[in-house]
């Protein structure tokens, strides 16, 4: 009885042996962990073996987990006087199915909705956003990362720079996000931007940094842009531009476009200029900036050469001087070329606007002048920069 036991158990041993010498052979990845392959009607795959737990090599995902929830959606309402115009001109509105469509709205009254993203950047729920998000707007909602809906309020906003100011209630809200140093962001930088683009809900998109301090766009008054690939489109006006460690570095704010859609060049208002505006309008309900009252032109080659001037000039020639404004009072006139301001060059309109701006409101600013082939140096005491009546 022993001797039948072990012959028995010694050809299992050997018909195991043999079947692993065989699929050693002919498939050793069964073994070797690398997958798991599956027969289903005669079709055979194969499985990674992967713990779905671990993140995979190069993914952003700590970075997007960190900041994501910081990102708001923005729902904005206005009601337009405009009279109703619907597609077709047959319908009726006193139709059951016209209402059914339409809704039983005043035909004088028209609500108009839409849609961009902010970024929760306290734990008081204040949220940075573009000012062409939420201008205008009857009525705030932001949609939270977790689902819920609160109504918010406007602290204020800035339309030179596209930045505004909001407030909701700070009733368990996510974790704001951190902001970056703008001096740690580089061009080739990788960058991840996050919104809510075509209301389709939050999305993450990729890129790199493409170049800094872009200006001359045409955008804003004040320009200092980010500009980067990663896709941006309708809706994500607001959100966030945040580098491989999930901290703020930009408010997305515009694409350059020829079809409504992203095509590789978008710009986002860096964290820093950002920061300066929110802490003016959360200190001073708005913000101050500098004014001498002139009208500057850019200085060409044709238009130095007509004014007769040295072919190496460089500066911005004053056009028109406001009467009574802080530089007629100090002494400037039209015609005159402004070289410098407080030592350091202008060589054109828009660096012009951010020399001046920066200086406060009653403050001295040096100017020097080119007038009929002769050096001035004038002092102009800056006035307020008054706040623009609309924004395109």
């Amino acid at each position: 009885m022993f001797n039948r036991l072990w012959l028995l158990f010694a050809q299992t041993v050997t018909i195991l042996l043999a079947a692993m010498f065989i699929i050693a052979t002919l498939k050793p990845s069964w073994i070797s962990g690398e997958g798991v392959s599956s027969i289903v009607e005669n079709v055979t795959f194969k499985e990674g073996m992967y713990d779905g737990t671990a993140v995979s090599p190069g993914s952003y995902h700590d970075a997007v987990k960190k900041s994501m929830p910081a990102v708001v959606n923005i729902f904005t309402s206005k009601i337009s006087a405009k009279p109703k115009t619907r597609i077709g001109s047959k319908q009726n509105p006193t139709d059951p199915l016209f209402k059914f469509f339409f809704g039983d709205q005043p035909p004088d009254e028209e609500p108009i909705s839409s849609l961009g993203s902010g970024v929760l950047v306290s734990p008081e729920g204040i949220i940075l956003t573009n000012h062409h998000v939420i201008s205008d707007a009857d009525e705030i909602d932001v949609a939270l990362s977790d689902g819920r809906k609160v109504k918010a309020k406007i602290i204020g906003s800035d339309p030179e720079t596209d930045i505004a100011v909001l407030k909701i209630e700070p009733k368990q809200l996510p974790t704001p996000i951190t902001l970056g140093k703008i001096e740690s962001v580089h061009v080739g930088d990788v960058v991840l931007a996050i919104g809510n683009p075509f209301g389709v809900g939050q999305t993450v998109t990729s890129g790199i940094v493409s170049a800094m301090g872009r200006d001359h766009v045409g955008i804003n008054t004040f320009e200092n842009f980010i500009q980067t690939d990663a896709a941006i489109n309708p809706g994500n006006s607001g959100g966030a531009l945040v580098d491989t460690r999930g901290n703020l570095i930009g408010i997305n704010t515009a694409i350059y476009s020829n079809n409504g859609g992203s095509m590789g060049i978008g710009f986002a208002i860096p964290v820093n200029l950002a920061k300066q505006v929110m802490e003016s309008i959360l200190k001073n309900g708005g913000v101050t900036r500098g004014w001498i009252g002139v009208e500057p032109q850019n200085l060409s080659r044709e238009l130095s050469e007509s004014l007769g001037l040295p072919s190496n000039t460089v500066g911005v020639l004053i056009s028109g001087v406001l009467e009574g404004g802080p530089a007629a009072r100090g002494g400037v006139k039209p015609g005159d070329v402004l070289v410098s301001v407080d030592g350091n060059g202008t060589k054109d309109v828009r660096q012009l606007l951010n020399q001046i701006a920066q200086i406060g409101p009653g403050n001295e600013a040096s100017l020097k002048i080119l007038r009929k082939e002769k050096m001035l140096e004038l002092k102009v005491q800056t006035g307020k920069r008054p706040r623009p009546k609309t924004l395109n």
